[in-house]
């Protein structure tokens, strides 16, 4: 397998992002998901409407409404240069896509982790004098664990192939911003670089396997927990 210095530069790039990504997304995404299950407002569909947007959206409309927002004309953009901390076409920009683009998936896992949560568990517990944080500590995080690790992985996984917001928003430079689809892109077009975007196909896969694997190492590890 043949691997040159970008493209160890781009699976190294695509780890960060991805690892990146998801945890920045993972307790506004916890925060969500219970907010949906355990709260009743005005507005709910309309929210629920916009967090499951990138799911049906194209990713290039994505990346370029990000780029109206955080470019030179934005008003976020704008902010973010005044502020010294420019964002688009560094990794940062990839960053915020990958999040934006599997956010939903975090949400909806972990939303459905909260559901199955027997809510006479959360009653006794006020009942007997626990406050709404030690429920939420000591009852529905450690139950919704498993959908923690769900949205987890699969955001992971999301971000790791995501291509149509990035290369809006963050471009496609070797060393800088190209992650594994998009030297695979890169690759692809040329004829002569068939052998190289294969090894970066199968690296993609090698990474995307692991991650399977240890999602359900860990959701076995629950059950045994459970049951004991």
């Amino acid at each position: 397998m043949l691997l040159t210095h970008e493209d160890i530069t781009a699976i190294w790039l695509s780890l960060k992002i991805a690892l990146t990504a998801t945890a920045l997304a993972l307790p506004f995404g916890f925060a969500v998901a219970w907010l949906f299950v355990f709260k009743t407002f005005r507005g709910k569909i309309v929210l629920e409407v916009l967090i499951n947007l990138p799911l049906t959206l194209p990713p290039v409309v994505i990346g370029y409404f990000l780029l109206l927002l955080l470019g030179k004309n934005g008003w976020l953009g704008q902010l973010l240069q005044a502020s010294g901390f420019p964002v688009i076409f560094t990794w940062k920009a990839a960053v915020i896509a990958s999040a934006t683009v599997g956010f939903p998936l975090l949400v909806r896992s972990i939303r459905l982790g909260m559901e199955a949560i027997d809510l006479q568990l959360i009653e006794a517990s006020r009942s007997l004098g626990a406050s709404w944080p030690d429920s939420l500590v000591t009852i529905i995080l450690p139950l919704s664990l498993r959908g923690i690790i769900a949205g987890s992985s699969l955001m992971f996984a999301r971000s790791l192939g995501e291509f149509g917001a990035t290369i809006i928003v963050a471009g496609n430079i070797p060393g800088v911003t190209q992650t594994i689809p998009l030297a695979i892109y890169d690759y692809a077009s040329s004829p002569s670089s068939g052998t190289m975007a294969l090894s970066l196909c199968v690296v993609s896969v090698i990474i995307s396997v692991a991650v399977l694997l240890l999602h359900e190492l860990l959701g076995k590890q629950l059950d045994r927990r459970g049951l004991q």
